[in-house]
């Protein structure tokens, strides 16, 4: 079975919207865009060349989708322009029509039902960037195997968060952490069941 990896960049607060520009994602009047950018360092770089230099595929939303695709389609220069352009990307997408993007392949109708049958099948490990609403879905049907988390030390007070409202509660397990220069911390978690018993009587 291919395991689904989430790999979020997140404040304190866990907001995960906008953190690579301020273009990136203003939805709902959000300003802070770019939030992430004065925490880069090569030690964080290189964190993320490590994340890209494993065999994986893509499982991205569609505006994640768009975007990559704009920076990367034709970047065969960086290790993750050459990563992205080797992964086939599965993008979840209703409105969408053509994906011009080579290896690309398109999921609609039942979304958690062809993802479950896509983590089912054989090949290799399933990347999430970014898609904090294909997130969302994927959290609510108990389908991220592991978290890959950047911390970063700033609060934002609003905006998209990595865990929303609702999500079903859940133990994870912290089975590697690094830390960066400037304050960021990247914390892998992976799927440890049910939210031990908080019984105090005991």
């Amino acid at each position: 079975m291919r395991k689904i990896i989430a790999l979020t960049h997140v404040s304190l607060d866990g907001i995960m919207q906008g953190e690579g520009g301020p273009e990136e994602d203003p939805s709902n009047g959000f300003t802070y865009g770019g939030w992430a950018t004065p925490f880069r360092s090569e030690a964080g770089a290189h964190t993320v060349r490590k994340a890209v230099s494993e065999a994986f595929d893509l499982l991205l939303g569609h505006r994640t989708y768009d975007m990559f695709a704009a920076s990367w389609s034709n970047n065969y220069d960086s290790p993750i322009g050459k990563a992205f352009n080797k992964a086939t990307k599965y993008v979840v997408t209703r409105s969408l029509d053509r994906l011009e993007w080579d290896k690309s392949e398109r999921i609609d109708g039942d979304v958690v039902a062809e993802i479950r049958r896509l983590r089912a099948s054989n090949g290799a490990d399933l990347q999430v960037w970014g898609s904090s609403v294909l997130l969302q879905t994927l959290i609510a049907a108990k389908l991220v195997d592991e978290h890959r988390i950047w911390l970063y030390p700033v609060v934002l007070g609003k905006g998209k968060r990595l865990f929303g409202d609702g999500v079903p509660p859940r133990a994870l397990d912290l089975v590697e952490t690094h830390r960066m220069p400037t304050g960021v911390l990247l914390n892998v978690y992976r799927s440890a069941g049910p939210i031990p018993s908080s019984d105090l009587r005991r």
